[in-house]
């Protein structure tokens, strides 16, 4: 966590620097932050740990972005056409997500997603129940937010 703030304040540094407060002026200060962090503290493990977590949550986006647009498009179609493919369902999913924060994420991304919408949590923290929309094959569901899962997990762990 403390990477990510020195990679912040190298940020707005590079930001007074040059005098141009836009996006695009603090995406390349904080590239160029994560640059230097990566090199000037590279034996540091907590940086070292910080500078190998970056693409990883870079591809995280990347793919939860294209999960939201293919759950996005799927819905669409089924509200656009005139038969419905709705088979809506609640799966009890078990968690390997362990603290309050990390089933707090998970949970949220999943509701995130059109067509999922996270229920509740049993009380030992262990299952979380979902309500799916297109439950045509329980074992696909169940693995693709197993998947979605481990991607969160990946990144806080």
């Amino acid at each position: 966590m403390i990477a990510l703030v020195w990679n912040f304040a190298l940020a707005l540094a590079w930001v007074a620097l040059t005098g141009s407060f836009t996006g695009v002026n603090l995406l390349v200060g904080f590239v160029l932050g994560y640059v230097i962090l990566g090199f000037a503290l590279r034996h540091k493990p907590v940086f070292a740990n910080y500078v190998s977590k970056v693409p990883r949550f870079i591809r995280f986006i990347g793919f939860f972005i294209s999960e939201l647009v293919m759950s996005n498009l799927k819905v669409a179609y089924d509200v656009l056409t005139p038969t419905h493919h709705m088979r809506p369902g609640v799966i009890a999913f078990p968690l390997e997500a362990r603290t309050d924060g990390e089933i707090t994420i998970v949970a949220n991304l999943i509701s995130l997603t059109p067509g999922t919408l996270s229920l509740d949590v049993s009380s030992d923290k262990k299952v979380l129940y979902i309500h799916v929309m297109y439950l045509d094959d329980e074992r696909q569901v169940h693995d693709s937010i197993k998947y979605l899962e481990s991607r969160v997990l990946e990144l806080l762990r």
